[in-house]
């Protein structure tokens, strides 16, 4: 994807504008469903470094992996609890949409997020 491309969280801007400063680190997210919204496009973007950074260490594996068969085609975000500038945790739920060959699929999760050294951290979810 190109910087000028839309980002893949689904929020109408671009790439380079949205998720990608988080990616790079050039700042972090203010919410949890920035974070959130970020994960999901690091996942279509295929950066597994980002997953594993901003997975909590608490409970972050060892590696993460991005399956590159698999296409994401779109994020719908059901509800968020909490997770707000000044918070210290959120729950994000959610929908991503993808495709892997001709079969399509949808991921729903309920994500918790928390924060730790200012920053926002995926820490679990339930997948439903």
């Amino acid at each position: 994807m190109r910087h000028d491309d839309l980002c893949p969280c689904g929020s109408g801007a671009q790439l380079g504008r949205c998720c990608l400063p988080l990616h790079t680190g050039e700042r972090q997210a203010e919410t949890a469903e920035q974070l959130m919204r970020s994960r999901y496009s690091a996942y279509a973007v295929g950066d597994a470094d980002y997953l594993w950074r901003t997975w909590h260490p608490r409970t972050r594996p060892e590696s993460v992996a991005v399956d590159p068969d698999i296409v994401w085609t779109g994020l719908e975000i059901v509800r968020c609890v909490d997770g707000d500038p000044g918070d210290e945790q959120g729950e994000v739920e959610f929908r991503a949409h993808h495709r892997e060959g001709r079969r399509t699929g949808t991921l729903h999760e309920l994500s918790r997020f928390a924060v730790r050294a200012r920053q926002w951290f995926y820490v679990d979810g339930d997948v439903s």
